[in-house]
Parts: C-alpha cells; structure tokens; sequence
C-alpha cells in the first residue's frame, strides 16, 4: 500500500462519514454495553478510537472517567462536541486524528476504547500497535465490531466487492469481527481476550425504509451508490440481505464486544 493512495483514502473516510450523525440514536446503547464490559471506572484515563458522534466518549465520562476522544472526521466531532455539551461533559477533550498515528506520548491512558471506529483504519497491525502503545502497562482495550456473518459485515462485504475505494491491502472491516482474526491481531501484546455479543435494534418500517437510512447515512455504502451510475443489482442483494434481519418492525444487528489487558 503506498503513501499516496493511503493518505487518499483516508481523506475519503474524512469526507465519507460526516454523514452518520443520525445513527447516534443507534449505537448509543452499544456504547453504554461497551463502556460496561469494558470496567470503565471513575477517574481512569480513557480513549475514544474514532469516537464519531461522542457516544462512547460521553458515556465514559459518565462513568467518572478523564475522557480523550479522537475522530477523523471534524464535522463528526463539532456533533460530538455538542453532544457533551448537551449532557453536561464539556470537560471531553475532543481531538481530530488518525488511528494509525495517535497523537499521544507512550502509556497515556488506562483504557482505550473503539466502537465501529477503528475497525475502519486500513492496516489493523498498524492501528493495534498505535492503541497498544498509549496504553499504561496493564491497560485495557475493548471495542466493537460487525461480525461477517451478520448484517453489517456482510453489508460491507457487498460494499467491498463492488466498489474501488479500499486501497490496495487494506483488510477487509468486516474481519474484525472474527474471534480467531482478533486473537491473531492482538497476539503478543495483550493477554487473551474476552468476548461478548449483543444486540443492536433499529426500529423500521419495512426493507426500503432501512436501505434508505443506511444509503443517506453510512459512509461507505452512502459514497457507493453516490458513485455508481447503476446500483439495481446491488440494492436487490441488500434489499434480500435486509429481509432476513427484519422481523416486528425492527433490524437485527449482532455485534462482538472484545477486551484485553495489555501485556
């Protein structure tokens, strides 16, 4: 992967995902699992790895913790800092940055935490070694990831497969939600980790109302069909994917907790 097609990219991701504000609603319970399984306590040093609209950032803060949060994406982050405000957290330092290049010195945090957000950083030994070495010895990480059995992981997988917009060797997002890949990515740097699945449920009214939410609103599919003069076939796949999560007016979404102590 070279430098130029690598930096890209992730002006691409900047200008892809200023989009995902509405799903707030969404993954705020995620986030709150998140911060649960992940032991957040008052006074510890957390990080958001691609905090997106501030919700996990938000409810670690909640939890007594001294909260950083990092995004890519500054139109995200003025959300996430209005999002704070609202709940009362304007003590968040909000940070826009690259997962693959933290902008903190060695062992800074006592938790670093990611939701859907580092999942989407290209190299994933770059971006695990970034969060492995701004942890404090014996510090956690734990994130959320689409399993690629599932809806979201087979959605972006449909992504993937009919669009140019990952470069040459970026891995596959929806791999982050495999036990096994995990447990290879983390190896020598964490202890073995801990998982746990849960539920994400979006209320909708039939397929087409959900495929229009996910079109308007998340990045990668959002830029696909922006992109493509002919997206018939590939809303027909996603439509059928749609209908097997859709069922009492609400769209199943499974993902992966994962937590680790570092080494």
């Amino acid at each position: 992967m070279d430098r130029a097609s690598l930096s890209e990219f992730k002006d691409r991701q900047r200008e892809m995902w200023a989009s995902f504000t509405p799903t707030t609603m969404f993954t705020t319970p995620v986030a709150g699992h998140l911060v649960t399984f992940a032991g957040v306590g008052a006074g510890e040093a957390v990080l958001d790895v691609g905090t997106g609209t501030g919700v996990v950032a938000i409810s670690a803060a909640r939890a007594g913790a001294r909260v950083t949060a990092l995004d890519l994406s500054p139109e995200l982050l003025e959300q996430a800092r209005e999002n704070g405000r609202i709940a009362q957290h304007e003590d968040i330092v909000w940070v826009e940055g690259d997962a693959e290049a933290l902008p903190y010195p060695d062992g800074t945090f006592d938790v670093v935490l990611s939701q859907f957000g580092h999942i989407f950083a290209p190299r994933p030994d770059v971006v695990i070694a970034e969060m492995r070495r701004v942890l404090a010895p014996n510090g956690r990480i734990a994130f959320a990831t689409w399993p690629p059995e599932h809806l979201m992981g087979r959605m972006f997988a449909l992504v993937a497969g009919n669009s140019a917009l990952p470069p040459s060797g970026a891995a596959p997002t929806e791999q982050w939600g495999d036990p096994a890949i995990i447990a290879d990515r983390l190896g020598a740097r964490f202890d073995a980790p801990c998982f746990e699945r849960g539920i994400m449920a979006v209320p909708s009214l039939s397929i087409n109302h959900y495929r229009l939410l996910i079109e308007s609103t998340v990045g990668p599919m959002h830029t696909l069909v922006e992109r493509l003069s002919t997206v018939g076939a590939i809303r027909a796949d996603y439509e059928a994917l749609i209908d097997l999560h859709l069922a009492g007016n609400i769209v199943r979404h499974d993902y992966l907790l994962t937590r680790a102590r570092a080494c």
